[in-house]
Formats: C-alpha cells, sequence, structure tokens
C-alpha cells in the first residue's frame, strides 16, 4: 500500500511516497481502507516542520473510508462500514488529560496520508448516512473544533448571536451549525466575493475586516450594541481585542486558532469587565464526535469541500492552503 511519509526537518519538498505491507487488526482493532484526508492547519504546521516529529512520519489527522476487517472482540464495526478517524484515539469521553491527548494521529503518531490503516476501534466512529469519504474526512478536526465550541462549550441556545472569522472549514462548520440551530451569524472576511458567498449559505450580517478596520465595533452594532453571545475566534492575538469587543457582558469566546499572531497585547481588563468567557479547546472527545454525527444525521448539513488533490499530490494540496484562495476544505482522495 501507498503512505506519505515526511523527512525531518519538514517542508513541502520533503514529502515522498512509500509502499508499505498492511497490517492485520489485532484484539479492539479495525483495518480501514481510507480514501480520503482533509488538510488542517495543524498539518500544515507538521509538514512544514512547526511540529517536530520523527523521520519518516505518516501526516494527516483526518481520515475516512471503509472497514476492511475487524480483529477479535470488536462489536461496533464489520466489514463495509463507512467509518471516519477521531483526532485524539485515546479520549472518548469525559475531561481531556494530559494522558488522553497524548496521541494525535500524523502528529505524535503515524496519520491518514496512507491507502491503509490499521488501529483501535475505538478510534473511529461511523460516517455520517450519505456522506462521500471526503466530506466525512473534513469533519475529525474542523467539523468537531466548530462543534465543540457552539454546543459543548458554548451551550448555544435559539436565537443566539455568533461571530465567525474567515472562510477555513472551521469557520464555516461553526456558520453551518450556529444556522441549523437557530442563531443569527455575523461572518467576517476580507474577500467581498466570499463574505457573498457565505451570505449565500445563511450569514445574516456581513464584514469585510479589510475595509472595516474596526470590526469587533461593527459587528456589535448588528446586535443592537448588546454584544454578540459568541465568537468563534480563530485569529489568535490578532484578532482576539476585536472579538472582545464585539462580544456581550458575559459573553463566550472560543479560542481555536492562532492564525493572526501565537502572541501579542490583550486587553485583559476588558475580558475581566465584561465578564467574558474565553475558553481554548483543541478539537474535543470521541463521544463529542458521535453527537455531532447524530446531530447532522438529522440536519443534513453537508461540508463545503473547495477542491480535493490525489494522495501523490498531498503537497500541491498544501501550497492551495498556503495561497488563501480556498473557500472551505481542502481534501486529498485516493
Amino acid at each position: 500500500m501507498k503512505v506519505m511519509r515526511l523527512r525531518k526537518p519538514g517542508g513541502l519538498e520533503n514529502l515522498y511516497l512509500d509502499d508499505i505491507a498492511p497490517r492485520e487488526p489485532g484484539t479492539g482493532e479495525i483495518r480501514v481502507r481510507v480514501h480520503a484526508t482533509s488538510l488542517n492547519y495543524h498539518d500544515y504546521a507538521v509538514v512544514k516542520g512547526a511540529i517536530p516529529t520523527p523521520e519518516g512520519r505518516v501526516p494527516m489527522s483526518d481520515g475516512a473510508g471503509v472497514v476492511e476487517a475487524v480483529g477479535s472482540g470488536v462489536t461496533e464495526f464489520k466489514p463495509g462500514d463507512h467509518v471516519v478517524s477521531t483526532f485524539f484515539p485515546l479520549w472518548w469521553t469525559g475531561e481531556a488529560t494530559p494522558e488522553l491527548i497524548s496521541q494525535v494521529p500524523g502528529d505524535r503518531n503515524d496519520g491518514f496520508a496512507s491507502e491503509t490503516v490499521t488501529a483501535a476501534a475505538k478510534a473511529f466512529t461511523h460516517a455520517p448516512k450519505g456522506y462521500s469519504h471526503a466530506e466525512a474526512a473534513t469533519l475529525t478536526c474542523a467539523g468537531l473544533t466548530a462543534w465543540r465550541a457552539l454546543v459543548v462549550d458554548g451551550q448555544i441556545k435559539p436565537g443566539a448571536t455568533v461571530l465567525v472569522q474567515g472562510t477555513g472549514g472551521v469557520s464555516i462548520f461553526a456558520l453551518q451549525f450556529a444556522k441549523a440551530l437557530g442563531a443569527t451569524v455575523i461572518a467576517t472576511s476580507s474577500s467581498d466575493a466570499k463574505l457573498e458567498r457565505l451570505k449565500a449559505m445563511g450569514a445574516d450580517h456581513l464584514i469585510n475586516y479589510k475595509t472595516t478596520e474596526d470590526w469587533g465595533v461593527a459587528a456589535k452594532a448588528f446586535t443592537g450594541g448588546r454584544g454578540v453571545d459568541h465568537v468563534v475566534e480563530i485569529g489568535g492575538s490578532g484578532t482576539l481585542n476585536q472579538s472582545i469587543m464585539a462580544s456581550r457582558l458575559g459573553g463566550h469566546i472560543a479560542l481555536i486558532g492562532v492564525l493572526a499572531g501565537y502572541a501579542g497585547p490583550v486587553t485583559t481588563v476588558a475580558i475581566m469587565g465584561n465578564q467574558i468567557r474565553l475558553i481554548g479547546l483543541t478539537v474535543g472527545s470521541r463521544d463529542n464526535q458521535l453527537d455531532m454525527i447524530r446531530s447532522i444525521n438529522v440536519s443534513g448539513i453537508k461540508p463545503v469541500i473547495d477542491c480535493s488533490f490525489p494522495l501523490e499530490g498531498l503537497a500541491d494540496a498544501f501550497r492551495k492552503q498556503e495561497s488563501g484562495t480556498h473557500f472551505g476544505k481542502i481534501c486529498v482522495e485516493f
């Protein structure tokens, strides 16, 4: 079977194809013929060498495909089932602990840039009904992050106002989940064309953050001055102050990304004075994923996929990600 590996110290030029034999499943394991993976910023950081990994690491945290074989003791899956991976294979339920989040495919252990993966059955869930493998592969990281931000941590209620940033996978999933749950959505982007696409998807208010410098104030104005209930914050320190300005008294900011800065000055007095709940999060548990998929099976939400590449084109897929021209998820199908 073909796998894509990464030479140290990383870099797109250090991705290379290898050919290895698949492993038979042991007790409690399944063997999955992987058909798709999707790109996340985390995967990009691994491949570029920003997150050090051992020589020959197989990257990619997300994977979806078909069960080929099951080991003894496995009752949840059977050959032919469509499955999708979990981001933290050891974190099944409850609160996270250092031990439960110690493994991440494509980072701390081999990932899904591989035609076949053999792993614990609990490292997968069933895919949503009617999803293609590429669609399912968008859920592991981006989909579940948005779900946890709004539903698990945010405890979103119908009629809430949600602010989403940009047109990456997490932000678009957050828009879709928020609308399905009866929320009003304010969306930002630097592109008027992308904002129009967000409007077509249900965004109620639009802000071009390039032409509106104080977009946090503009977002708050859309609420009549009350402030937004939830912010899905993907920028980090570079955008956090604007998110704080947009938030209502007692509002919730889900800090999930650092695209606009790893560190920097933040108006902590505004967090305190406005009693804002600022919650950092990294994806979620298997139980969270099961809940999300149950909801998807009812709502019929489908991911937005910008484009797909073959396995041997993984480096080109990351170059597309670097360009910032995509809308939604970039996938690799094989």
